[in-house]
């Protein structure tokens, strides 16, 4: 069964509102009557129209003007002005304002029917392409955050779900580099704001005076080099999403602000008695611990519980082991395509770094790396021997400090017996992080070439009579 559609009439005239009322009551549709702009807006505010049929002349208001204030309200309302004869320049006027079409008086009921029908038609065509559209792009969008992980899974719940509460702020944590700025994009284009701006700052890179003049804007005058009035990021992400990173970073006085913004939609530019009112969704993100920082007074309380209504935690990529080399061969085709080369497999030896690395840098660390090797790389394999000396010298201290005494068991071996094991998982290590290569094993361990040649031999690391 069809939902029976609400059709609302608008004429100061009674008898025009009655005819309508009988032709639409008769094709099956619910009618509602007013006779004045004021009262309209009033209705519209609180009922759910499907169509309306305005007036151009109303007593207390221009229709022209019903019209923008109805757009405003609902963007997504069909309407059809109704006009005399001596009204149509005004009708096309309307029309290009967002009305659908407008009728003539006299009109004739066939008419109504038919334009009505159409009207309501194409509302739902537009509804169902809308529907279709955002069917489709749900998962393209979702599927840009790579990962089979559990937590990545959560992750994408979280972010289709919070999507829909397109009002509420939501705060991203997360260490550095680990992906929160793709989080906080993913929300604004899964949201009903995906057609208006997504809106980023980064709190930590901009001074704290030039930071304010950004956010709010400014009026000619406000400082000295205010030659003329700038609008800030608060109108330019006005019906969109603002995204504030690294919001740990933010002064205490500009939180101040921030936090008025968020509780009465309003905000004044620099220089300006004038308040103005924005509709935007703020996501924060941040790599700092805030409740730390509220403690050492460098963060409201009161900012962080209006921040922290809905939350994302995105998890740092040593916690996503499964991930790693997903991550991996999304980036090398990207840099294979970019560079035009042709690299397919990553060595076993490196596939164990990785793994045991503890990626402080997270997946952007992962992602600069790559770049890296990729813009130097002559063959078709990743290699030991490719990856950095920092990166090897750094993978080499955290896999020492790991695993040099895992394997021992006290009061099974004597002291000298587990020192020489410890020195042969150390040098084993780093003659296979070095790609095998004697002088960058010296270099590592920061030993002389021969010593370390001693060493090796007398471990049967390597054969003596190479």
């Amino acid at each position: 069964m069809h939902e029976q559609k609400t059709i609302l009439v608008v004429d100061d005239e009674e008898f025009i509102r009655l005819n309508l009322e009988k032709i639409f009551s008769d094709e099956g549709y619910r009618v509602i009557l007013e006779s004045s702009g004021k009262e309209t807006i009033e209705l519209i505010k609180n009922e759910k129209v499907d169509l309306a049929l305005l007036d151009i002349n109303l007593p207390d208001k221009n229709g022209i003007e019903v019209l923008k204030e109805i757009k405003e309200l609902q963007p997504e309302l069909l309407v059809i002005m109704i006009t005399g004869f001596a009204s149509v320049e005004s009708a096309v006027h309307a029309i290009k304002l967002g009305a659908y079409d407008y009728i003539k008086k006299p009109f004739k009921a066939d008419a109504i029917k038919l334009i009505t029908k159409l009207a309501l038609e194409t509302q739902t065509l537009k509804k169902t392409v809308r529907k279709l559209k955002e069917e489709s792009i749900k998962p393209k969008i979702l599927d840009n955050i790579l990962g089979v992980s559990s937590p990545i899974k959560h992750i994408k719940n979280q972010i289709e779900e919070f999507a829909k509460y397109d009002s509420e702020t939501v705060l991203i944590t997360g260490e550095s580099g680990s992906g929160k700025e793709l989080v906080a994009s993913s929300l604004h284009y899964l949201s009903p704001r995906r057609d208006k701006e997504f809106v980023e700052i980064n709190c930590a890179s901009i001074p704290e005076t030039l930071l304010e003049s950004e956010l709010f804007g400014y009026e000619k005058g406000a400082f000295t080099d205010a030659r003329k009035s700038k609008m800030g990021l608060l109108e330019k992400a006005d019906g969109g999403t603002l995204f504030l990173d690294e919001i740990g970073e933010m002064s205490m006085g500009l939180q101040a602000k921030l936090l008025r913004l968020l509780e009465n939609k309003r905000f004044r530019r620099l220089g300006s008695t004038e308040d103005h009112e924005v509709d935007i969704r703020i996501i924060a993100a941040t790599n700092k611990h805030l409740q730390k920082a509220i403690g050492k007074n460098e963060f409201r309380k009161d900012l962080y519980y209006r921040l922290n209504v809905l939350r994302i935690d995105v998890p740092p990529l040593r916690e996503r082991e499964n991930d790693i080399f997903i991550l991996a061969e999304f980036f090398i085709d990207y840099f294979n395509n970019k560079f035009d080369k042709k690299i397919d497999k990553i060595s076993g030896e490196v596939k164990s770094l990785f793994q045991s690395y503890e990626w402080p840098g997270n997946v952007r660390e992962l992602k600069n790396l790559l770049e890296r090797i990729i813009i130097l790389k002559k063959d078709t394999e990743i290699k030991l021997s490719d990856l950095p000396k920092e990166f090897l010298e750094t993978n080499f201290h955290a896999l020492t400090e790991k695993n040099t005494t895992a394997n021992l068991e006290l009061g099974t071996l004597s002291f000298h017996e587990m020192m020489n094991s410890i020195e042969k998982d150390i040098l084993d290590k780093a003659f296979k992080i070095s790609g095998k290569n004697t002088s960058k094993t010296a270099r590592l361990l920061k030993i002389p070439r021969e010593t370390l040649r001693d060493k090796l031999v007398r471990h049967n690391i390597v054969n003596g009579d190479k």
